[in-house]
């Protein structure tokens, strides 16, 4: 019943999105605060929905959660997911603007990207969520490999988002058309089947979220290995992404310490995840830890870009 409701709610929301905030041309940044808000708090409220759930058996407890820690694994885990796929905004950045995409069409690229990334994510969670439960010692790989992430994060050089990239991988597999042609994905011509580069952006979108996925998903699975909390928190989250770009399109670059939060992020989920043995770090503190990374990074980004 619960998994029906959410999946009801997540296509819902989609509707909404697509039939009330979808618009033709370029999307002002008013509608896009706006959408942005709703999908934010509206996500934060699912908290609620979590604590009634839990209360009263309506969702299979299989981790003997009470209806408190159920709320706040959701939320810790909607912040995880949130905060690091806030890169992936830069990354989208890119993509659309090798491929040459007028905003106009970005946002039916990702409505579509949207659903190609729950349908993968569930596939992900699903094989995680079973990992950690039969294999004992797979709470330490995934922790390795966070701490391995974070340090390569770190030492990472900066890279350059203003650089157009364009992978010619794409365009030997597909016969892809010079144009967009009005804005669809593939079309025919004189019997044979072309591609416009609409489709190749929704492919390399596609993929790139799958290897933000393989980031955050050990990440959200160290707060909780409950598919239902963690499934949920990653939609909203999901959901949330696509209108925040719009809205911080223009003003990616001025996150210049985004990455030192997301390294502290992963950092903290990487030593629970391989100190769980040893040390039991309460839902409550948690939940604080990851939001206070979060706020630091986004307030010391905002003053430094406003003392430039």
């Amino acid at each position: 019943m619960a998994w029906t409701g959410l999946f009801v709610l997540f296509f819902l929301l989609l509707a909404v999105d697509f039939l009330v905030f979808a618009q033709k041309g370029v999307p002002s940044r008013s509608k896009t605060l706006k959408e942005t808000s709703f999908l934010v708090l509206f996500a934060l409220g699912f908290s609620l929905v979590i604590y009634v759930l839990y209360t009263n058996g309506w969702v299979d407890n299989i981790n003997g959660l009470s209806p408190a820690q159920a709320s706040v694994k959701y939320l810790s885990g909607y912040l995880i997911e949130l905060s690091l796929s806030m890169d992936n905004l830069f990354v989208m950045a890119v993509i659309f603007r090798s491929y040459r995409i007028p905003i106009e069409h970005q946002h039916r690229v990702l409505f579509w990207g949207i659903m190609g990334a729950i349908f993968f994510r569930l596939i992900m969670i699903s094989a995680g969520v079973v990992l950690m439960k039969q294999i004992s010692w797979m709470t330490y790989v995934f922790g390795a490999f966070l701490l391995y992430t974070a340090i390569k994060m770190l030492l990472a050089k900066e890279e350059d988002h203003s650089a157009p990239r364009k992978s010619g991988k794409l365009e030997q597999w597909f016969r892809v058309s010079e144009d967009l042609r009005g804005g669809v994905f593939t079309f025919k011509e004189n019997g044979l089947r072309f591609f416009t580069p609409l489709f190749l952006t929704l492919v390399m979108i596609e993929f790139t979220d799958l290897l933000f996925a393989l980031d955050s998903i050990p990440a959200i699975l160290a707060i909780t290995t409950d598919p239902f909390i963690v499934f949920s928190s990653n939609i909203f989250a999901i959901l949330g992404l696509r209108s925040m770009y719009f809205f911080l399109a223009d003003m990616l670059d001025r996150f210049v310490y985004l990455k030192q939060s997301v390294f502290a992020i992963l950092i903290f989920v990487a030593l629970k995840l391989l100190a769980h043995d040893l040390i039991h770090i309460p839902e409550g503190i948690s939940l604080l830890i990851i939001s206070l990374c979060m706020m630091v990074g986004i307030v010391f980004s905002l003053r430094k870009s406003s003392a430039q």
